[in-house]
């Protein structure tokens, strides 16, 4: 029996790395900012994610360790657990810190330039198939469900559907609700009170079937890519990573790309109004790579540095997920049976309706289906960081972030012109 490691550490070490952190998060000595933030979410985060690769049932069928990271995390702060220091140093890590984007940044950046750019067009002009096969087979399984269970079929799309494809909160429910109350004359606080836990119910199922759908390509890989979108021809010319070598030039041109385009998205978004930076960011990067603007070194180092941080960043930012963004007493609010039904009904058709839609466009049906399907059923930016990582799909992010930003403008546009109808 070879030696516990928990993360590349050795367990002894580790273990005395993390009771000495969770000591000082305990008697209030954890500083805020970078120091005390990675910290405690490393800390956590490996402790977690160990867990969580090695707990029966959780391991092969929920997502494993990321399921762990995000709800051990929420329950710490739901039952008061967490001091309220600690959940401090982390919310402010998250937030005013903006370690999210930083990591968001860095797997946008570092999987576009590393996708052979001819395959980057052929999937990115044929993305919306998906998307919207998604949307259409989502709403028809909440209608047939809703009218099995003896709900208004055309109110479940508004007050189901909608919310739970939508891309989050803030880009999502919050302009979804002003919609309503504009075109339907409601309140909004008790729109907000009808859609926000559908929301954060279909995140958790999202999440969850992020890692069925893992398990899925492992007993049936014909149908999965393992992280490639498109179908590949024997004869296409695929990028060779096997060349790409960790170094701490690599890491700093990684860094130093992945902020400056983080800046570009920004400074675009000066003139093109009412579009997300995240967007922006993945359009400028897409164009560098599509006319091969950036020296071979620059792209190979973005994706050693997407690599770094997918192995080792991913499970901190998912105790971050769940400290900061994930709120479980609104996913207990949502634990009707009816309402359950009709979640796992829009989830399961996002799936099989990107799935099947993504197929038709050349694209895999796992990947699609996670890509384009769960990626819009899950909340924006954190569920799609969640969902990935449960999936083991983390090179998907710039398609994730596609559906999550310019999808859930879409799904702003259908909301207005269907409401009227449906209410």
């Amino acid at each position: 029996m070879g030696k516990i490691e928990i993360k590349d550490i050795p367990a002894a070490y580790f273990g005395i790395f993390f009771v000495v952190i969770i000591a000082a998060a305990l008697l209030g000595k954890l500083p805020g900012g970078m120091v005390g933030g990675f910290a405690i979410m490393m800390a956590l985060g490996y402790a977690f994610e160990w867990v969580g690769d090695r707990t029966p049932i959780v391991k092969d069928y929920l997502g494993g360790g990321p399921i762990i990271c995000i709800f051990a995390s929420a329950a710490l702060v739901y039952c008061g657990i967490m001091p309220d220091g600690t959940k401090a140093v982390i919310d402010g890590f998250m937030k005013g810190g903006g370690f999210l984007t930083f990591y968001i940044a860095s797997l946008i950046v570092g999987s576009i330039l590393g996708i052979e750019s001819r395959l980057l067009i052929k999937a990115g002009v044929r993305f919306a198939i998906p998307i919207i096969c998604g949307l259409i087979v989502a709403s028809l399984f909440a209608a047939v469900v809703a009218f099995v269970i003896g709900k208004n079929p055309l109110e479940s799309i508004a007050f189901v559907t909608y919310p739970i494809m939508g891309g989050g909160l803030g880009a999502g429910v919050l302009p979804i609700a002003e919609i309503f109350e504009k075109t339907a004359g409601m309140n909004t606080e008790e729109v907000l009170g009808l859609l926000i836990p559908p929301m954060a119910l279909g995140n958790v199922v999202s999440i969850i079937a992020g890692g069925l759908l893992y398990r899925l390509g492992c007993s049936k890989p014909n149908l999965t890519g393992n992280g490639n979108l498109m179908k590949v021809d024997a004869d296409a010319d695929v990028e060779e990573t096997s060349s790409r070598e960790l170094s701490y030039k690599a890491l700093m041109l990684g860094i130093f790309t992945a902020c400056t385009m983080v800046m570009a998205g920004r400074l675009l978004g000066m003139v093109i109004t009412g579009v997300h930076y995240y967007a922006l960011m993945i359009i400028a990067v897409a164009v560098l790579k599509c006319t091969n603007a950036l020296p071979k070194e620059i792209e190979d180092s973005c994706a050693v540095w997407f690599g770094f941080m997918a192995k080792y960043l991913t499970a901190p930012l998912l105790v971050g997920v769940g400290v900061t963004y994930t709120d479980l007493g609104l996913v207990i609010d949502a634990l009707s049976f009816a309402n359950i039904l009709l979640v796992v009904a829009v989830v399961l058709g996002a799936v099989i309706g990107a799935g099947l839609g993504g197929m038709l466009v050349g694209f895999y049906f796992i990947e699609s289906a996670i890509a384009a399907g769960l990626c819009m059923a899950n909340m924006g930016g954190t569920g799609d960081v969640a969902v990935l990582s449960a999936a083991k799909r983390m090179k998907l992010m710039p398609f994730a972030q596609i559906s999550s930003r310019l999808g859930g403008a879409l799904i702003l546009v259908v909301v207005g012109l269907t409401v009227p109808f449906l209410l």
